[in-house]
């Protein structure tokens, strides 16, 4: 693995880049019509300050990570990176976010985004140990990039923010669990512990993962009720939360991998569906 290659990885581009989409999203919604230019720094911003918080939390795991077989070969565990360049990368990764966000927008968007790094690294990463907890901490950080981008788009914390947030914030449950159950054998190696309920993949934990699904309904009508989106959005979000919530019916019904399984791609799905609908609908 070359230097460049292994840097790569440790940003998690995959994952920081749906992050970084998730504060376009929150942006498009507080600035309609923004200019490309914008819209493409706040998803930079994004992108960095999220590389920044994955790194962190791969440092601290390096030791868990060589225990399981979906992380063994990141750079750290095999030694293509040294932690102090990993921490070195990091550091460079936060200013350079933080600092773009701050100076191109306003510094609450930037003090947002370097609190969730802080509750990602430093909260969410130790707890997945500790506590099934975690997921709810997790949900935190993981959910602010949209409140993120309708501040830095607006210079202000509405009641609109925090209907993005909520949305995002509910849909990580079963998007966690879901994930958390397909890889439970590989989290029991590294002492994780995600899934609710002391049973783990048993039906107290699938009609929770129900539960949270169904929660996403009645939150996909708010932008309508609060004026940021349209009928035509309102109706995609209800559309894809029953087929959603469809899906979770099967886990209950036979509480299997292959169940979990499609939730989990069902969750890829269903959030830039929504989110895509609410800003085309806006404009």
């Amino acid at each position: 693995m070359s230097k460049a290659s292994a840097y790569f990885q440790l940003l998690k581009f995959r994952l920081s880049a749906t992050v970084a989409f998730s504060s376009a999203i929150g942006f498009l919604l507080g600035r309609p019509n923004a200019a490309w230019i914008d819209t493409a720094l706040v998803m930079l911003g994004g992108l960095l300050v999220t590389g920044s918080a994955n790194i962190i939390n791969q440092v601290l795991e390096k030791d868990l990570d060589k225990l399981m077989k979906r992380t063994a070969k990141r750079p750290l565990p095999t030694g293509a990176v040294s932690v102090q360049e990993a921490i070195i990368y990091c550091i460079l990764l936060c200013l350079a976010g933080v600092g773009l966000l701050g100076l191109y927008f306003n510094w609450l968007a930037a003090a947002l985004s370097f609190l969730s790094l802080l509750l990602y690294g430093f909260f969410y990463t130790p707890l997945k140990r500790l506590s099934p907890i975690c997921v709810f901490v997790g949900a935190i950080p993981g959910a602010l990039p949209p409140l993120i981008g309708w501040v830095a788009g607006t210079g202000y914390i509405g009641v609109e923010a925090w209907v993005l947030f909520g949305i995002q914030f509910i849909w990580q449950f079963p998007h966690f669990w879901a994930i958390a159950w397909v890889l439970d054998d590989d989290y029991k190696k590294a002492g994780f512990k995600m899934l609710p309920m002391a049973g783990g993949k048993n039906l107290k934990t699938a009609i929770q993962i129900m539960i949270y699904t169904l929660l996403l309904i009645p939150l996909g009508l708010l932008p309508l009720q609060f004026g940021m989106a349209g009928k035509t959005s309102a109706f995609i979000a209800v559309v894809c939360g029953v087929l959603f919530l469809m899906q979770t019916f099967y886990l209950m019904h036979t509480c299997s991998k292959r169940a979990a399984m499609n939730i989990m791609f069902g969750s890829f799905l269903y959030l830039p569906i929504v989110q895509i609908a609410f800003v085309v609908d806006s404009l």
